[in-house]
């Protein structure tokens, strides 16, 4: 053992039997450290909950009564204290995370002896599995980052927890012991990446070892307690070819998109929250050449490029002093110094479009960016907004040449009423018509109507385009064929279906 007490008796008051009330004073702030790995597949599937289809709540743990749940946390909380006591957290920093849980779990177990504290295996191991996610990981947050069907974990407070499955927010019986225990969850996770949040600083983006992206808003702006949202990212990444396999694009789509990634086209994808704007962006990224530049600009880095040629760029937020702030304005107009051949921004969403555009224009072929908008039109009237919210005195109509002279498609993604993710267009920008941008939809999603569970029933269609404006990049590429064989099966199927 390490650092370990030759007695537990003498200097840890209040740890007693279940079946007595046992000290409730809040456990010490715990010393940050890096998340815990993944359980082994025996433990997640034991974590892994069911979801009972009366009251849509997801079990993470067996259920308890209130009263046994509170002389849980309790009991808890005392034996957390004693394990504090007895080791030395410096030690522990330095351990492998494997060695450093057993340790963990060999003191708290002769806690529970020599306390003569009754609990069956169970309780026990569920006990000594929380102490260990509390010390190394992200406390009751790690039943749910472990299983890779959640897209969204949201805590509203120390007492509700919510997630997202298979398109669906579901309440989960996963709580904190206190609001303290929450944002000392959260301080850890924004410190991992060298960020804060406290009272002075109550609002941070920051991510997870995987990428995955986390906010937190904490008190006094979340007037219940923290509130903590994380967008988990799958292990497994998504190719267009598992869109094709979920219905989120056709194969002809897919392989419009392909040649939209391969010959460099400058691409925006628009969607709402949730839509799959990020995994649709590194879907196509995947068809970047090897021995391309690529550099990344995010305000959280959560892309997931698989070249090996790929600078990664996050955005930093002022001191407390409120100094040393780098936007995203900033990285754009670094980068340009970097030598890229494609800049890719993980969020347009103020003045550093008119950056991107600039770059877009000036020999950055197949730059990409995503951006909130409901459909490709509505993108580009942001695009506007956002370059004249940005200061520039421009009239309206030199922004929208810029527009049309840097963006070559636009790609909505949706996330539907059912849950599911669709592509619903695919739409080229051609040019303007007085002061007007002209576009024109590729392939677009109809919906037909409904089945028997609910689900939405649709089908991508293309519009009839036989040779879009981008096919002459395409011939450059030699990818003409490839675009022309998918739009003319898309156009030969689509009548089909008409004659039918």
């Amino acid at each position: 053992m390490f650092g370990k007490r030759t007695s537990f008796g003498g200097n840890t008051p209040g740890v007693g039997e279940v079946q007595r009330p046992v000290s409730s004073a809040p456990p010490r702030a715990e010393a940050p450290a890096a998340p815990a790995p993944a359980r082994r597949a025996a433990d997640s599937d034991a974590m892994a909950a069911r979801i009972r289809s009366g009251d849509e709540v997801v079990d993470v743990r067996a259920p308890a009564d209130a009263a046994r749940d509170k002389e849980y946390f309790h009991t808890k909380s005392a034996i957390f204290n004693a394990l504090i006591d007895s080791i030395d957290l410096s030690q522990l920093a330095t351990m492998d995370q494997d060695a450093a849980r057993e340790e963990i779990r060999d003191i708290v177990a002769e806690i529970i002896a020599l306390k003569s504290i009754i609990m069956s295996i169970s309780e026990q191991e569920d006990l000594l599995e929380d102490i260990c996610n509390d010390v190394l990981g992200y406390g009751p947050l790690e039943p749910l980052l472990a299983r890779d069907d959640i897209a969204d974990i949201m805590v509203n407070g120390s007492q509700r927890c919510y997630i997202e499955v298979a398109g669906k927010v579901r309440l989960t019986n996963v709580r904190f012991r206190d609001d303290a225990h929450l944002m000392n969850v959260c301080q850890r996770i924004v410190s991992q990446v060298g960020r804060r949040v406290d009272e002075s600083s109550p609002i941070c983006d920051a991510r997870l070892p995987d990428g995955s992206r986390v906010n937190v808003i904490a008190p006094p702006l979340a007037i219940d307690g923290a509130a903590l949202t994380i967008r988990k990212f799958k292990k497994d990444k998504l190719t267009l070819q598992q869109l094709v396999k979920y219905n989120s694009i056709s194969p002809e789509g897919a392989e419009v998109l392909r040649i939209l990634g391969r010959v460099r086209a400058n691409v925006l994808i628009s969607g709402g929250t949730g839509s799959g704007k990020t995994t649709l962006l590194n879907c196509l990224t995947a068809f970047i050449e090897k021995d391309e530049r690529v550099i990344t600009c995010e305000d959280s880095a959560e892309l997931q490029l698989q070249q090996p040629h790929v600078v990664r760029l996050e955005t930093r937020p002022p001191n407390l002093e409120g100094e040393g702030e780098i936007t995203m304005r900033d990285l754009i107009k670094n980068c340009l110094r970097m030598r890229p051949e494609r800049i890719i921004v993980g969020e347009v969403r103020g003045p550093e479009s008119f950056d991107l555009l600039q770059a877009m224009n000036t020999g950055h072929d197949g730059s990409m960016g995503t951006l909130h908008a409901n459909s490709p039109r509505e993108a580009l009237s942001r695009l506007e907004s956002m370059i004249t919210m940005g200061g520039y005195a421009l009239p309206s109509r030199t922004i929208r040449e810029m527009i049309t002279s840097s963006i070559d498609v636009v790609v909505q993604a949706a996330r539907l009423r059912d849950g599911s993710r669709r592509i619903t267009h695919i739409t080229e920008i051609l040019g303007m018509e007085g002061d007007v941008i002209v576009t024109q939809d590729i392939f677009l999603y109809d919906i037909i109507g409904e089945d028997a569970n609910g689900m939405l029933v649709g089908r991508h269609r293309s519009t009839g385009i036989t040779k879009p404006q981008f096919a002459e990049r395409a011939r450059y590429f030699n990818e003409e064929a490839n675009l022309v064989e998918a739009l003319e099966k898309s156009n030969t199927e689509q009548r089909q279906l008409l004659d039918s």
